[in-house]
This record gives structure tokens, C-alpha cells and sequence, in this order.
């Protein structure tokens, strides 16, 4: 993996666990969701609306969150996202698969193995 396209495919394959996690406390719109995900990892991942709502459709239609529109007098109408059931077990699932990913990564590249 060349470092060019190393970053970039860590993102592509975590996206799913980040948006899970974010809708996963309360429901949140997508330009929300891209903001904090900016925000939280100071820069190092940002996603942009053309990848983000098709990420966001896509989650939908596997039942993963589900959308709704809402509209506030003087502000444009936002389709908000909150996390389902089968959403939570999935969340649950990628938590836990990422964290013995981490674990294992740090353990192959720790400087001292004793």
C-alpha cells in the first residue's frame, strides 16, 4: 500500500463505523456528521458531501439509520439521521472487530516485543 492511497482506503473501509458511531447518540444531518468527524479527528479525516450522503443513502438502505426531513421556521430543511436496532448491532459488531484490528496492528509494530 503506497502512502498516497494508504489513508484513503483506511477511511473508505472505516466510514461506515464512524457515521454509526456519530448518529448512534443522536440524530444528526450530514453536513453534521462530515463537521465532527473533521472536528474529532483534528483534520486527519474529512469527508465532503459527495461522499458523504451517498454513504449516508447507502447506510439507509441497508437499514442501518433511517432518515427523516425536518424543517425549522427560517432554516432550510435538513434530512436528520438516527441509528436502528439492526444499525446498533452492527455498530456493536464493527467496534469490537476494530478494536482487535488496532490491538493486533500494535502489537506487529511496537518498537519492543518483550
Amino acid at each position: 500500500m503506497s502512502p498516497a492511497t494508504g489513508p484513503r482506503e483506511l477511511k473508505k473501509g472505516s466510514a461506515e463505523l464512524l457515521i454509526l458511531s456519530l448518529v448512534d447518540d443522536q440524530a444528526r444531518h450530514g453536513y453534521d456528521i462530515a463537521r465532527m468527524i473533521e472536528v474529532r479527528s483534528k483534520g486527519a479525516l474529512a469527508f465532503h458531501a459527495a461522499s458523504m450522503y451517498p454513504l449516508l443513502y447507502r447506510l439507509e438502505r441497508r437499514g442501518l439509520i433511517k432518515g427523516r426531513w425536518v424543517e425549522k421556521a427560517g432554516e432550510r430543511r435538513r434530512r436528520m439521521y438516527r441509528i436502528t436496532a439492526k444499525g446498533r448491532e452492527v455498530l456493536a459488531a464493527q467496534r469490537s472487530g476494530w478494536r482487535e484490528f488496532v490491538e493486533a496492528v500494535n502489537r506487529v509494530t511496537a518498537a519492543s516485543h518483550a
